[in-house]
Order: structure tokens, then sequence, then C-alpha cells
């Protein structure tokens, strides 16, 4: 499925602020010069500076421009941003990407799995545990369970490539929310087996639940990262609370 304009516009700029070619407190170019750039309309080029801004990426700024905002982490980090795949993540984080998988089933959720992943009883289910290198080193073990029947024709090769790539380009369904928890856990002997620890004996988790364009949940990913590799960065927007909506006068 072919990317919209906007999308490639948004993932060109979001990498240039990446390597720096834009600078941290620095002025993108402006909205006529980027609509000349990219021989695109305003419109195009204002959904493109939306989502940026939404990753947190840049701030839109009246009567000014837009103004980056973002900076770089410690290359010691791995960040973890938006809906990404492993993958685009690594390449984001400019670190060389490897998985391999080590258990690749189906099965059928039971009343277990329904109290933890939301997946009801009956439900055809494909079991994917996959341990993630970066840059020689494995540093990641997801646990993950995907909707059979969203995502058919699902392979073991597949899980060792790229399952967004080939839920969005190959079946072409579109990924949209996930809601996240992250938690701090002790380690399990299948991490220690799989994952280099190192003295750590406990992992930062993060859980996740993931719905497509009709909102069914598509998967569930139990993701456990070593902690001093893991790094969360999010964007939280101050919203004004309604008049009057902050204090009540006491009877």
């Amino acid at each position: 499925m072919p990317k919209s304009k906007f999308e490639t516009i948004y993932r060109d700029l979001k990498q240039k602020i990446e390597s720096q070619e834009y600078l941290y407190q620095e002025l993108l170019p402006s909205e006529n010069n980027l609509v000349s750039i990219y021989d695109c309309s305003r419109n195009t080029v204002r959904r493109a500076i939306g989502m940026l801004a939404e990753d947190g990426y840049v701030q839109s700024l009246h009567g000014k421009g837009v103004r980056v905002i973002y900076q770089p982490v410690a290359q010691t980090n791995f960040t973890i941003g938006g809906i990404e795949s492993f993958k685009e993540s690594a390449a984001r984080n400019r670190k060389h990407a490897f998985t391999r998988v080590v258990n690749f089933t189906e099965i059928t959720s039971d009343e277990r799995i329904f109290r933890k992943t939301g997946f009801v009883p009956g439900t055809p289910l494909y079991y994917v545990q996959r341990v993630r290198y970066l840059n020689g080193t494995p540093l990641i073990f997801d646990n993950n369970l995907f909707l059979r029947t969203a995502i058919p024709g699902l392979t073991r090769e597949i899980c060792q490539k790229s399952i967004y790539d080939y839920i969005e380009n190959k079946i072409g369904m579109q990924i949209v929310t996930s809601k996240r928890t992250m938690t701090v856990e002790r380690a399990t002997p299948a991490d220690e087996a799989y994952l280099e620890l190192k003295d750590f004996d406990f992992l930062a988790v993060v859980t996740s639940q993931t719905f497509n364009a009709d909102g069914v949940m598509f998967e569930y990913t139990q993701s456990r990262h070593r902690p001093d590799y893991f790094c969360f960065q999010d964007t939280a927007v101050r919203r004004k609370p309604p008049a009057g909506g902050t204090s009540q006068k006491l009877a």
C-alpha cells in the first residue's frame, strides 16, 4: 500500500531532525519553502508538521514558524517512541538490528489468556517469541500474541523480518492505536536464557495492546528490555482546564 505524500514528508523531516540536519531549537524552513521543496500543497505540509508535533519533534509558533524541540538521547539508550516496528526503532536509534524467532506457534485463547490480554476465549492466535539483537547483543525479549484472522499467512520468516511491514504493505491493514503499560519486573529464567543481563536481575517491561482502523485489537505484546539500554520518550501537552472546573465554592 503506497504511503501518502504527507507521510513521506513526515518521515523525511523526522529523519533530518534525528540526524540533526535541523538542530534543536532551530526553525524549520518556512511553509512556503517546504511546499516548494516537496512540490505539494500547504495542507499536505501542515499534516506532516502536525504528525511531527504529535511525536514531540516540533512545536508550531504562531507568527514565527515551526521550532525543533527534539533532542537526541545518549547512544547507549534504545529509545521507545511511537507505534513502530523494531526494525524502524533500531534504524531511528542508529543501531544494527537482528531478530531471532525462538517460538512460532498457533494457539487458541483460553480464560487465562483472556484475563491477561483481552483476547476472548476461543480466539485463534499466533504465539511468537523473538529475541532482539542490537549491534550484535541480545537486549530485548518479545512475547507476542497476534490475531490470526486479522493477519492471515503470517510465517516464522515474516516474524524474523518485520510483521508491521507485512501488515501494512502486504495485507493493507492500518495500524492506529496502541495502549501501553510500563513496569519494572524481576528477570525470569527465560530472560536469563535469551538475554545478556550481566548483573541485572530486573528488566523494563512494556506491555501493549494494539488496534487497527476498525478498533479491533490484533496484537498483544510484552517487550522485556535490559534496563541499561532502555529509554522511553513521550510528549505531554498541557490542556487548559474548563473555566471553573478546578475549584468549587464550599457550601
